[in-house]
Parts: structure tokens; sequence; C-alpha cells
């Protein structure tokens, strides 16, 4: 039996319902405050495009997080699609034995 666990959310949205909307920020002032353009945030509360390295590091700073858990949110919801996209093809690759497993 395989688990099934919840939707991975995209970065984004966690960005978007997690800290603009409860602190009434808009993507403009974020932006401002990360010294970043504000059609880069406005992409990623889209989900538009993921969270980079150079982003979590801001994100991290302005909201006292860890840089890591920016990029876990991204990775994670990374696989979930590519997972979903390539599911079939993956089940087709037989898995390779190390000689020590050999029954």
């Amino acid at each position: 039996m395989s688990l099934r666990f919840a939707r991975p959310i995209h970065p984004g949205e966690y960005l978007r319902e997690e800290y603009l909307v409860p602190l009434a920020i808009s993507a403009g002032v974020l932006a401002k405050r990360l010294d970043l353009p504000r059609t880069r945030i406005e992409r990623l509360i889209r989900e538009e495009v993921g969270v980079t390295p150079d982003s979590a590091l801001r994100l991290a700073r302005v909201f006292d997080t860890t840089p890591q858990f920016w990029l876990n949110l991204q990775n994670a919801y990374d696989l979930h699609v590519t997972g979903e996209r390539l599911g079939d093809v993956i089940a087709k690759i037989d898995p390779l034995t190390h000689p020590d497993q050999a029954a």
C-alpha cells in the first residue's frame, strides 16, 4: 500500500496565503522590501515561476524562516508535478539490484 499525502503546495501559494494575505501587504511592497522587481514576486504568487535560491535567501530573511524552508517547498512541488507527468515512464523502469542484495 502506498501512502498518499495532501498535494504539495506551490511556494507562491504558500507565500500568498500565509504571509501576504494575513499581513495585508502587496507583491509590490514585498518586492521593494526584498529589492526585487515587482513582477518577479507577482509571477511567484501567481504560481508561474518557482522559488530560486536567490529568492529563498531573501524570503528567509524578511520572514525569519530559513532558505531551506522555501527550497523544500519548491522541491516537493517540483517532484510531485514531475512525478505526475512522468509516472507511466518511471513505472516502466526496472530497478537494478546491488550484488549484495541478490537472493
